[in-house]
């Protein structure tokens, strides 16, 4: 694979131990990952997990304390031009000028960015069923978010980067974000940050997950990769059992009795063989969701820590 300097030509964003404390709270603590292009990367984790100040160092708001972070192959900090110019944002803070209507914001924004498509802003407008002559203050929350996902796509980014951007947001809503996701990937190489702690939005358009916990990554992986390894099986037992069964690989265990369910993490096989030799046999099993293995992984990440 070719290689640009310490930084991969593939990789849009590479992020190598960063911490962040504010006081004595780690934000991140010794986080590492990396962004490919032309990939929909969710970001997700609980409130508080690290999501929005991860982000905040992507964008270059805030300078690394220890470890590095490049976007492009450039440090967000000292290029933040650079970056910025290449970035469209959406967060769930909408705060926009009041005062302006929907087409004196759009051409504000409009100079900001050199390769800003007037064709395709106006084509997202009225997709968007948005009025251009509605001043900003009179539109709903829904529609603000609107506004501002048409100014984070008119320019065509080379990525896109949503922090919560559906929170709050009705049904309908939450669905025009999600299709101007896939839309905005559907160009050859744009590539996609989505951080939110709904995780069952993550899953429906992401194909490569990292899991933020208190600061810590529980894991980074490809989504296919991420099912391929964690089952939900529901075990049955010869005798009742006191206690949950010791199950090599469990992440999750509960019941009663003679049947319990465990959430596991490994190869389906050695996951079977463990059962085996519990004395079990397995009487259903399925793939679970990714809200599931969240918790899971995140509850066995407490107990240790």
């Amino acid at each position: 694979m070719q290689t640009n300097g310490s930084h991969r030509v593939d990789s849009v964003i590479r992020v190598d131990h960063l911490t962040r404390r504010f006081g004595a709270k780690a934000a991140l603590d010794g986080v590492s990952l990396t962004v490919l292009r032309g990939s929909v990367f969710g970001l997700v984790g609980e409130n508080g997990a690290g999501k929005t100040t991860l982000i905040k160092h992507i964008l270059g708001l805030l300078r690394a304390e220890a470890g590095s972070i490049h976007v492009f192959g450039l440090d967000p900090v000292r290029d933040c031009v650079g970056v910025l110019s290449k970035i469209g944002y959406l967060s769930e803070e909408n705060d926009l000028p009041g005062w302006m209507r929907v087409s004196e914001f759009l051409g504000y924004m409009r100079a900001f960015y050199p390769n800003w498509d007037d064709g395709y802003a106006d084509e997202l407008r009225s997709a968007f069923d948005l009025d251009p002559y509605g001043r900003l203050r009179n539109l709903s929350k829904g529609q603000r978010a609107r506004v501002s996902l048409v100014a984070a796509l008119a320019h065509r980014p080379d990525l896109l980067v949503l922090d919560e951007p559906s929170s709050g947001l009705d049904p309908i809503v939450r669905r025009d974000i999600l299709g101007a996701v896939i839309r905005t990937i559907a160009d050859q190489g744009r590539t996609v940050l989505f951080s939110s702690h709904l995780l069952d939005e993550v899953e429906s358009v992401s194909d490569h997950v990292a899991m933020l916990h208190r600061g810590h990554v529980l894991f980074c992986a490809g989504l296919h990769d991420i099912k391929e390894t964690h089952h939900r099986l529901t075990l049955r037992f010869e005798t009742e059992l006191d206690s949950a069964p010791e199950l090599a690989g469990a992440l999750a265990c509960e019941g009663r009795g003679r049947d319990w369910t465990a959430l596991c993490n490994g190869r389906l096989g050695d996951v079977e063989s463990a059962v085996t030799r519990l004395g079990a046999r397995i009487v259903e099993k399925r793939v679970p969701s990714l809200d599931e293995i969240f918790m899971a992984q995140a509850g066995t990440n407490r107990s240790t820590n």
